[in-house]
């Protein structure tokens, strides 16, 4: 049975520090939401079900927390004998006994001791993604946001060692800091945040219109951290933009999958093909994701009806499986399409389908890798929750996204001198340093944009 699956951004997703739309000023990127979430301008972490058989949702800083959908339930879930698992535990309750008699410092911490055997469970299974909030820091991560619609405006993945940007949003005082996909944000206002939950830490970036927040970033290819400040402001995102381009070409970048993106993609597409374009290119670069269905409804304007967009695999094999709804008003038209490191989530869901069907070859660079579906479960007694990832994201080919990406067929890798002024390493990504793109600050007031030209020479030989 196919379901309309609420990504719990706080659990990708890769949130979004971000306003406008989003009323706490940071966005879940690399997350899916289904459109069924409910706003959630309230809380920034996800809002949590006692079904702990529920699937995940993508967590908006401001909007959506979702309500999980339920995950396929097992008709017999294999469980161990209770012998099995009595003779299992016994060296952990030898252990327990042990250091509750023997310790030094008496009296033991039993809550702690019982938190870290938690955490160490989590850890050992070796997912990023799973892992355990004590009962302090989910109370924290659930409480009310005030003064919404006021953040620095990027998408976010609050689900590794530290918060990760997934990409800047267009104008936003992220941008204008100069932001990068993969910055790791490893301090806020002089605070270390190692170990801190990513759900928290967006907490302590986000701040009312015109306050000033100072991140400390991590970013590959940079030996040394260093500091950026911030003004935050409030952040209106649309979700796309459009226009004929030279050359008979119609262009649209789609920067998020929101609630009404389907609704405006339409509207973009009955002007632009009145125009009789020879062909589309499809920009989705630096877009962080938003709701699954929406990524399913963008792809059935370009993809013949009862086409898989993707396939949702939960770990007992089972799949949801989401199919192009048909009506599409692109379906024969050549298409390319342009994505890069901050294309995540709902963008890889499209582009993957896209270039699986031979319908858009993709043009740029490898993009996120954010494929996964996480929910967070409570804990009885109010101590604390488990976030577990329940489900990964396949292509219709059954390529993985996660911490994969997607492979552009045209790469086109564009790096700024400043970049490289400022101590970034070429060498770091992954590339032949010959065939990297270096742009002057010239160059970028220009609006010199090699992967667009690039994208628009592709298009030219499709249509020939």
């Amino acid at each position: 049975m196919k379901k309309i699956i609420v990504i719990i951004a706080s659990l990708i997703a890769i949130c979004v520090l971000t306003a406008g739309i989003f009323s706490a000023g940071i966005v879940v990127g690399g997350l899916v939401l289904p459109k069924t979430a409910t706003p959630i301008s309230e809380t920034l972490a996800p809002s949590i079900s006692q079904n702990t058989d529920s699937a995940p949702a993508d967590v908006g800083t401001s909007p959506l927390v979702p309500e999980a959908p339920q995950a396929p339930a097992q008709e017999n879930p294999p469980q161990a004998p209770s012998q099995d698992l009595d003779t299992l535990f016994e060296p952990f309750w030898q252990a327990w006994d042990i250091v509750n008699k023997s310790f030094v410092d008496q009296p033991v911490d039993q809550e702690a001791m019982m938190q870290g055997a938690i955490q160490g469970m989590l850890d050992s299974l070796g997912d990023q993604h799973t892992s355990y909030m004590s009962p302090s820091q989910f109370q924290q991560a659930n409480a009310p946001l005030e003064g919404s619609y006021e953040g620095i405006g990027a998408w976010v993945d609050p689900n590794q060692d530290y918060l990760t940007i997934v990409s800047a949003m267009p104008g936003s005082p992220a941008e204008a800091a100069g932001l990068q996909p993969d910055d790791k944000v490893i301090a806020v206002d002089g605070e270390d945040m190692t170990g801190i939950d990513g759900n928290l830490v967006i907490r302590k970036v986000l701040g009312p219109a015109g306050s000033k927040v100072v991140l400390t970033i991590a970013r590959e290819g940079v030996q040394k951290p260093f500091d950026v400040e911030i003004t935050r402001a409030e952040i209106i995102i649309p979700s796309l933009d459009y226009r004929m381009l030279d050359g008979n070409i119609g262009y649209i970048n789609l920067m998020q999958f929101a609630d009404d993106s389907s609704t405006e993609l339409q509207d973009a597409l009955k002007d632009l093909m009145a125009q009789n374009p020879d062909g589309l290119i499809l920009d989705l670069r630096y877009n962080g994701g938003g709701y699954l269905v929406t990524a399913v409804e963008v792809a059935s304007e370009f993809l013949d009806k009862g086409k898989v967009v993707l396939y949702e695999e939960y770990g007992d094999g089972s799949r949801d499986t989401y199919e192009s709804l048909g009506g599409g008003l692109a379906v024969d038209i050549p298409l390319v399409v342009l994505v890069n490191e901050g294309s995540a989530s709902a963008s890889e869901i499209l582009a993957g389908a896209l270039q699986d069907y031979g319908r858009a070859p993709l043009v740029g660079t490898t993009t996120f890798g954010k494929g996964s579906v996480q929910n967070w479960i409570p804990l009885d007694n109010d101590q604390g929750a488990v976030r577990v990832t329940i489900a990964r994201w396949l292509t219709p080919l059954e390529r993985q996204i996660h911490q994969i990406g997607l492979t552009p067929d045209y790469p086109v890798t564009v790096v700024s001198q400043a970049a490289i002024d400022n101590g970034f390493d070429i060498e770091t990504l992954g590339v032949d340093p010959a065939s990297v793109i270096i742009l002057s600050a010239d160059d970028i007031k220009a609006g010199v944009d090699p992967q667009l030209d690039k994208a628009i020479e592709v298009l030219k030989s499709l249509v020939k």
